[in-house]
């Protein structure tokens, strides 16, 4: 039996023969395409030749391409583990043909790849071809029929509609008729009782499709017209997947070798064994083994998961496999980080990207599991109560609970949607989706701005930014405009020139001053606006045509530009440290701090820490010139400068260098003219902010000082407390155990008192019809108390109703307890009690579990009506 990297490679081998490129894989992650997110098909990377833009190096390529479909029109995660052959990342064998060859050697080579180098057998292969579509003015595709007649018998040549033969990327693009290959993969008993181009394109598990000739032909516009391409292409894709199923004869594309590593490996892990059935566990192993890979090698192409965009589709993946490694192997802990080193090791000669960066990928994948796991357990308890109360009532649960869902407990709806349809209960999709667009209306409402049309005063020729070199020049206002924000009236000036340093690249805008013949305004900040750069005031000036001088509040840029520069020293001084692996993720400079996100896959060390901070302040003592020039972007890369990923660059770059052999970097921001100036850097904090990044605030110049100083001032007052000790760290840690021990006595004497208060309580238990009621104000210091009092209580008792209430300063505490046995046979749910009965009562809030809950308020003079209310419900 050959292996599936052997067949991927008699792909490649026999399209290499017939004249073709072979190229690597594109990215999963499409950076340069607004259209997409991922790529979801082979042909993504050959768009513009297909559209004519741009020239392609040969006119035959072939390729094995990763692919992502999960979004969009091309949507396959509800089927992915359920049925044989749905999957989120598949590999898509495709040979290309940019205005060469067409429909006749795309086909004859089809045929001959298939049946005479990979040895399908011919009668269980059929074929379709395009029927035409009145409606679009196509004909049916008879030249793709002729063809196909010279190779297969005429009834095995099916008709398919626009649907199913004729291929579309998307909504816009290139398009054309398709001609799909189907193969009957059933025993032959089955052939012969049913004929297969019957089950051809009707979902049937073992008819499938393995490979599609798309003919390009149209390109599709956004009102929905075809235009003719400037040349007709082949584009032809076949499932990796599908193909290895076939010739290693499975019935399922996770029987392959593809899965099979993948799925003993969580068999080994979880202690359970893959059935190769339909049964919840059976379905989970196959979703770990799909979506493993779409996790794995998006992270790896440079797409971090996050709650928006691609971030959130890779997010939305990776819980739901997590989902059912939880509910369905029974492992509470993070699984899916463990499958890379197998994977990576399995695609390392076809996608080495993986293995490059395992670890990183897996530490990112592990942090993501986590995270995941902390609210899961939560967010299952709130689903079964959601669930509980759909098949109590309508067998749907409300857009609302779903919303709750998604808002807090980070359930994608599609997750949400699946766990419901396993409890036989209906999603109101509808109601979701207007929740969520009730949440990004207020959103856009509390940021909604009213900007009216600039009022142009001059037509004069804008000038550039002249701060690097004055903080203060002559100029005049160009236009001007009014904005309306929040019930707030403002106003955006733009110059002819500008000291002032518009916010970009981390550095906030500057502040000032403007002066229209002695009459001042307040510059509160100064942003870009494509290539303005607008200054922001809350007032007009009486005459705004007057000369103004424009002056930049010194000081504050001085502090600022300090905190750039250290940044840069941070940068260089992490990447030392920790690894080149170590990227600016993100930034930000102002005059109190700096904030520095950077790529790294752990939390750095106090030692590693204290290195950086230690090479940071030996670069400052060195007081290393800041040297700042203007280059050709190719000469500035050459020189080794850095460019940050998402960062859009001109030709022409500004390189700011702080020792060539320590830091170079492309930077429009200001900067001081030497690092001596810095005067010194201090660490304040570290700490993650996503999965792979993390952030570091840091302060350097005076507001480093400053900061030292306070924290000098708050070390003197700790010492004086503690009466002057002459080892401080002594003395704290020696009150520190004090106060333990004090807590411990405490709380011994509070259990002493909280037993004494049980037995009396005990007393006091009523039998209403089988039900030992408790209802009783009590005295204790701490709200608490009131719970720990109720499984005291319940520990002796195994038909319990419980509720105490007590009075603590001015406030009023209540906890409802029912033992499990009054829950399961009366329905009791304290929880509801507590927010239905108790809360208003006491004029306050509350929840918890039907077990237990508890709530707090202002009104302690109605605890009678809730005592009574109480009475009533546990004696029914």
């Amino acid at each position: 039996m050959r292996t599936s990297a052997e067949i991927r490679q008699s792909f490649l081998d026999f399209f290499a023969s017939k004249g073709h490129t072979i190229v690597p894989s594109a990215p999963i992650v499409v950076k340069n395409d607004p259209t997409l997110l991922f790529t979801n098909a082979g042909m993504n990377q050959f768009k513009d030749f297909f559209l004519g833009n741009r020239v392609p190096p040969s006119k035959r390529v072939a390729d094995t391409q990763k692919c992502l479909r999960v979004s969009g029109k091309h949507n396959d995660l509800e089927e992915v583990g359920v049925d044989t052959y749905h999957h989120t990342m598949f590999e898509m064998l495709g040979n290309w043909s940019f205005g060469d060859y067409f429909k006749k050697d795309a086909i004859a080579w089809s045929w001959e790849l298939l049946t005479a180098v990979l040895g399908i057998d011919k009668d269980r292969i059929y074929v379709t071809v395009f029927e035409g579509d009145a409606a679009e003015h196509l004909p049916k595709d008879e030249e793709a029929y002729e063809e196909w007649k010279k190779w297969i018998a005429e009834d095995r040549i099916l008709t398919g509609s626009k649907k199913d033969n004729f291929w579309e990327m998307g909504d816009t693009g290139p398009c054309g008729p398709c001609t799909e290959i189907h193969v009957d993969c059933r025993p032959d008993t089955e052939r012969a009782a049913v004929d297969g181009k019957t089950l051809v394109n009707n979902d049937h598990p073992q008819v499938i499709e393995i490979w599609n000739n798309v003919f390009m032909q149209f390109n599709r516009l956004k009102d929905k017209s075809l235009t003719p391409l400037p040349a007709q292409h082949v584009d032809t894709g076949m499932g990796f997947e599908r193909l290895v199923r076939v010739l290693q004869n499975k019935q399922s594309n996770y029987d392959t070798d593809i899965f099979t590593g993948t799925i003993a490996t969580t068999a080994q892990l979880t202690g359970k064994q893959y059935g190769f059935g339909d049964s919840k566990s059976d379905v989970a192993f196959r979703v770990l083994a799909d979506h493993i890979r779409a996790i794995a090698f998006t992270i790896a192409d440079g797409q971090l998961p996050s709650n928006k965009d691609a971030g959130y589709v890779i997010r939305r993946i990776l819980r739901r496999a997590v989902r059912y490694y939880y509910s369905y192997l029974d492992y509470k802990q993070p699984l899916l980080h463990q499958l890379l080193p197998g994977l990576a090791k399995q695609f390392e000669h076809v996608f080495p990207e993986l293995i490059n960066q395992q670890e990183f990928v897996a530490k990112v994948i592990r942090e993501e599991e986590e995270a995941f796991l902390r609210t899961l357990d939560k967010g299952l308890r709130k689903m079964d109560d959601v669930i509980q109360a759909a098949k109590n009532g309508n067998q749907t649960i409300s857009g609302a609970a779903a919303f709750e869902l998604y808002d807090t407990f980070g359930f994608p709806i599609d997750l949400s949607m699946l766990i419901a349809a396993e409890n036989a209960v209906t999603i109101d999709k509808p109601g979701f989706d207007q929740e969520l667009l009730m949440q990004k209306d207020r959103s856009r409402q509390a940021t909604a701005i009213d900007t009216e049309d600039w009022v142009i005063l001059s037509n004069g020729q804008l000038m550039e930014f002249v701060g690097y070199d004055s903080l203060e020049i002559s100029t005049k206002v160009l236009r001007y405009r009014k904005v309306k924000a929040k019930g707030k009236e403002s106003f955006q000036l733009v110059l002819a020139a500008t000291p002032f340093y518009a916010e970009s690249g981390g550095q906030v805008g500057d502040t000032g001053t403007l002066s229209f013949m002695g009459e001042m305004i307040q510059v509160v900040d100064t942003k870009k606006e494509n290539d303005l750069i607008v200054h922001f005031v809350s007032k007009l000036p009486v005459n705004i045509t007057a000369p103004v001088v424009a002056k930049v509040e010194g000081s504050r840029r001085k502090k600022t530009e300090a905190h750039h520069s250290a940044t840069h020293l941070l940068h260089a001084a992490l990447r030392q440290v920790l690894g080149n692996h170590v990227v600016q993720k993100g930034s930000l400079v102002n005059d109190e701090h700096l904030r520095f996100d950077f790529a790294h896959f752990s939390k750095p060390t106090e030692s590693e820490l204290a290195q950086i901070e230690a090479i940071v302040n030996e670069k400052i003592r060195c007081n290393i010139p800041v040297e700042i020039s203007e280059m050709p972007k190719e000469d500035a890369l050459k020189l080794g400068a850095m460019a940050l990923f998402g960062e859009k660059y001109s030709d022409i770059v500004r390189v700011v260098v702080m020792d060539k052999r320590y830091s170079v970097e492309l930077c429009g921001g200001t900067h001081v003219s030497a690092t001596g100036e810095l005067g010194t850097f201090k660490l304040k904090h570290e700490a993650a902010v996503a999965a792979g990044v993390r952030r570091i605030e840091a302060v350097a110049g005076t507001a480093a000082e400053t900061w030292i100083s306070t924290q000098l001032e708050q070390l003197h007052k700790i010492r004086e407390v503690l009466k002057h000790p002459a080892d401080i760290v002594k003395a704290a840690e020696s009150a520190v155990a004090d106060n333990q021990q004090l807590r411990k006595q405490l709380e011994a004497l509070e259990q002493k008192a909280l037993n004494s208060l049980k037995q009396e309580l005990l007393t006091q238990v009523e039998n209403l019809n089988g039900t030992q009621f408790l209802a009783a104000t009590v005295e204790v210091s701490q709200p608490d108390a009131l719970k720990k009092l109720c499984f005291d209580l319940k520990a002796g008792l195994d038909r319990a109703a419980i509720v105490l209430a007590t009075t603590i300063g001015d406030k009023a505490y209540v906890a409802i307890s029912f033992s499990d046995l009054l829950v399961t046979e009366k329905g009791l749910d304290a929880g509801k009690l507590i927010k239905e009965v108790a809360a208003p009562l006491i004029k306050g809030g509350g929840g918890g579990q039907k077990a237990l809950a508890t709530a707090g308020g202002q009104d302690s003079s109605r605890f009678p009506e809730l005592f009574e209310a109480l009475r009533e419900k546990a004696s029914q």
